[in-house]
């Protein structure tokens, strides 16, 4: 049954290698809902699960490197101080960090190995944990310099914006159908899916109710990637040029996107969700407050988007007063998944993960105890516990470079985009402070290449106008236009391989 989702896997993933359009790029937001499906049967790979999404990001990654000035476009973005520099000093620290310290601190550190038993901390021990993490640490890495590379062009921009909305639909859809799996028989349709050799935990419930999935491993994750589209989709959804897209698909997926998020029962997730509506509130503020002579392009549907918060509220307020007990299932939950999260058998543990990491950095003064060598339970943490105080200064010294980037040019798509990033990361980065590992997901991968992309694009010389798109550098050929309408449609769009 199993071998089906594969082959037609496989087949996908070999047209995109052939196409000349960006097909792979497509599939690759569409396969980040599918953690638990693992491309490679266990039993060839010793274990070891191959997930569809960093498949389909190395073929993009080879795709994008592999013709004549690839290997000098990755040097230059690797070694120059305003490109990529620090994130591939990152991955050198890391690199060695795996290779050297659970070995030199071999059975004189305590950790939470990655597999086994998670209650209590055991000797450190090279495992091929170590391995498998610093593979996927370098897939994530070699991302960004793919997509710094991808999304030097407007068009290619468009077809990841259209991409992180198939990806968003089909979170959406899989949760879903995830939930109706309670009430129908669609496991013949799920179980082909959940192949990966690791536990999965999908027949949990909470206050009753089942805690939605989707394809991903657990609740958590499925609740993290589910926000993670959510806030990239709502803060990116104004750079799309496709005006029926913007206003009529996004705004419908947003509201299924926020319902599976509520049905994944996780804390981290809910707290997300808080910091997202905050995000979104400051946002709407500074749209509002903007006074420079590009303020339009910023302004642009605070009428509506006030109006159905606005109304949003009304109703609310009205069935409160009509009927109070009908929100009683959203305090019961609230309060038994943040307020009284403090008293659970999970957050003891956890709290623990995160103690043995931090003593484990201490133990090695600071030098690491390398990549998939402990649990933490905060990305944060496993960062530095994994790869040391250098390698945690680091990869946060890059984070916050890419915060503080500037696009070249008073472009508004690219204004537009930039803004977008810094609004989309805060809420994602605010959950990874409480779970997660090292690794970090592919949209802050597509993320950090889109600002790298758009810093080091050089403006064009001939003059621009209040409502125009630049050209791409280099692209004297490359058209575009906006409409009065939308600051960010443009046509032509250039058939950019990726």
């Amino acid at each position: 049954m199993t071998a089906i989702p594969i082959a037609l896997f496989w087949l996908l993933a070999i047209w995109g290698l052939l196409s000349r359009g960006p097909v792979l790029l497509y599939l690759f937001f569409a396969t980040m809902p599918i953690g638990a499906f693992a491309v490679i049967p266990a039993a060839l790979t010793g274990g070891l699960t191959f997930t569809a999404a960093p498949v389909v990001a190395l073929l993009l990654i080879a795709r994008t490197f592999a013709d004549q000035s690839g290997p000098a476009a990755f040097t230059a973005l690797a070694v120059l101080p305003t490109r990529l520099m620090l994130l591939t000093l990152f991955w050198l620290v890391a690199g060695i960090a795996t290779l050297f310290m659970p070995r030199l601190f071999a059975d004189s550190v305590m950790v939470v190995p990655v597999r086994g038993i998670l209650s209590a901390a055991a000797p450190l021990q090279p495992t091929a944990q170590n391995i498998s993490q610093f593979t996927y640490m370098s897939i994530a890495i070699l991302s960004v310099f793919a997509f710094a590379r991808i999304l030097r062009t407007g068009d290619m921009r468009q077809h990841a914006l259209r991409a992180i909305c198939v990806g968003a639909t089909v979170a959406a859809v899989t949760g879903l159908l995830d939930y109706a799996s309670q009430y129908l028989p669609l496991d013949a349709v799920l179980d082909p899916f959940r192949t990966a050799s690791y536990s999965l935990l999908t027949d949990i419930e909470v206050l009753g109710s089942k805690r939605v999935v989707g394809l991903m491993p657990e609740a958590s994750s499925y609740g993290g990637i589910c926000l993670a589209f959510l806030s990239a989709l709502y803060f990116y959804r104004r750079a799309l040029d496709d005006d029926r897209a913007r206003q009529f698909y996004v705004p419908a997926i947003l509201a299924l996107l926020t319902i599976c998020v509520w049905l994944s029962k996780s804390t981290g997730t809910y707290i997300g969700l808080g910091v997202l509506l905050l995000m979104a509130a400051l946002e709407w503020f500074l749209r509002f407050n903007t006074s420079d002579l590009n303020g339009a392009i910023y302004r642009k549907g605070l009428g509506i988007e006030t109006a159905v918060v606005v109304s949003s509220c009304i109703v609310i307020a009205v069935l409160a007063i009509v009927d109070p007990a009908m929100f009683d299932p959203v305090g019961s939950m609230i309060q038994r998944m943040v307020l009284e999260k403090r008293s659970s058998v999970s957050f003891e543990e956890r709290g623990m993960w995160r103690s043995v990491a931090i003593s484990a950095l201490a133990s090695t003064q600071g030098l690491g105890v390398g990549l998939g060598s402990t649990r933490s339970s905060s990305a944060v943490v496993a960062v530095f516990s994994c790869t040391g105080i250098a390698g945690g200064m680091l990869f946060y010294a890059f984070v916050l470079q890419c915060l503080l980037r500037r696009s070249t040019g008073a472009v508004a798509e690219k204004r537009l985009f930039m803004s977008a990033f810094r609004f989309s990361f805060v809420p994602t980065f605010a959950v990874s402070l409480m779970v997660g590992d090292a690794i970090f997901g592919g949209l802050a991968a597509f993320g950090f290449g889109l600002v790298t992309a758009l810093a080091s694009i050089e403006p064009a010389r001939h003059p621009i106008t209040r409502n125009a798109l630049l050209p791409d550098a280099g692209r004297a050929h490359h058209s575009a236009e906006i409409s009065r309408s939308n600051p960010c449609r443009r046509r032509p769009i250039d058939q950019t391989r990726a």
